[in-house]
């Protein structure tokens, strides 16, 4: 039996490759049960817990530690083993590959989930699903490109002089294409400081719409007409934006002017005749109203309200309200609205 277990193969005795054998079947039992006992209970604590965090955790242990440990074990077994140096080199070169595509793809999930969790807890619509898959695949590509240099680098690929070479012509694409940068980076100020998101109703200008589309170069808008408003990203972050989705009450000013004619009675009434007209209408909080100034052909009043609702047609809708129910009630006291006329007074010279 002893000497079965000197026996040599390949400068390797049989005792020896039961060894490695032994240590990879072992290895391999032990993940096995790692799978059957600790993943399966480490899942269905994932499942019962509110938070994410811990699904994502779950997730790399499964698709990536234990891919890793697989490799691990058979890098094991193969190193008991006296091989040459040139097949111990491409295990080698094989466990670097494999370990950094494993943990390129790890890191890859951890950005992409980031992303969703930063996404969620910002309670954005469904248009910053859009703006996610542009910013997680330049980030995957980016993590994907050093990735790749690592692995060169460890190939023996002399990446010195290839990153200077890079570096330079980096140089001169960054001066060729500044405008594209500026706008890339406008992009990630849009992205996480969010001004407006899709569905916004914002005025940059004099220009105004609804946000359709949030690009890495250009903002799209629905304006009004119906045409389509494309924005550089860079115009936008330079610009005054007005977001009427934020606004959360509007405040209305409105004017009305009456005649001179008027009498002083009817004239001291009047503010509080419009303010119960305004007071009402549902949805609307009275802020004031005067007795403003002497126009040049009228007496001027000025009264301010909110309304409870950003909506522009229900803003319109009270406002026509009350414009009705203000003219109603004057036609009743006989009170005339004023518009721009002349009186001349001619005096008879005796």
């Amino acid at each position: 039996m002893q000497e079965i277990f000197d026996y040599s193969i390949f400068g390797n005795t049989v005792l020896r490759y039961l060894e490695s054998i032994g240590i990879l079947v072992g290895a391999l039992a032990a993940l096995y049960l790692f799978k059957r006992y600790i993943v399966t209970r480490l899942e269905k604590w994932a499942d019962s817990t509110e938070t994410t965090i811990d699904d994502l955790l779950v997730q790399s242990v499964e698709k990536s530690l234990i891919p890793i440990l697989y490799f691990g074990s058979l890098y094991a077994a193969l190193h008991t083993l006296a091989i040459s140096q040139k097949f111990e080199h491409y295990i080698d070169i094989a466990a670097i590959i494999v370990v950094t595509l494993l943990a390129v793809r790890s890191i890859t999930t951890a950005v992409t989930f980031g992303l969703h969790s930063y996404l969620k807890d910002a309670g954005d619509s469904s248009g910053g699903e859009k703006q996610i898959k542009g910013v997680s695949s330049l980030a995957n590509f980016l993590i994907w490109a050093l990735a790749l240099v690592f692995i060169l680098d460890n190939l023996g690929v002399r990446i010195s002089a290839v990153v200077a070479g890079l570096g330079i012509g980096g140089v001169a694409v960054a001066l060729a294409a500044q405008a594209v940068l500026g706008d890339l980076f406008s992009y990630f100020v849009i992205f996480f400081d969010k001004p407006f998101v899709v569905g916004d109703f914002i005025v940059v200008g004099d220009k105004m719409g609804t946000v359709e589309y949030v690009g890495i170069k250009t903002t799209r808008l629905r304006a009004i007409g119906g045409e389509q408003l494309v924005f550089s990203n860079t115009d936008l972050t330079n610009s005054r934006v007005h977001n009427f989705k934020k606004m959360e009450r509007r405040r209305v000013v409105f004017k009305l002017g009456v005649t001179y004619q008027t009498p002083l009675e009817k004239l001291k009434a009047i503010p509080q005749q419009v303010r119960e007209i305004i007071v009402a209408q549902d949805g609307t909080v009275f802020d004031r109203g005067h007795f403003a100034s002497y126009g040049a052909s009228s007496l001027d009043f000025e009264f301010v309200y909110f309304v409870s609702d950003a909506d522009y047609a229900k803003y319109m809708d009270i406002q026509q309200a009350i414009n009705l129910a203000i003219f109603e009630a004057f036609e009743k006291e006989r009170i005339e609205f004023a518009f721009p006329t002349q009186t001349l007074f001619v005096n008879k010279v005796a």
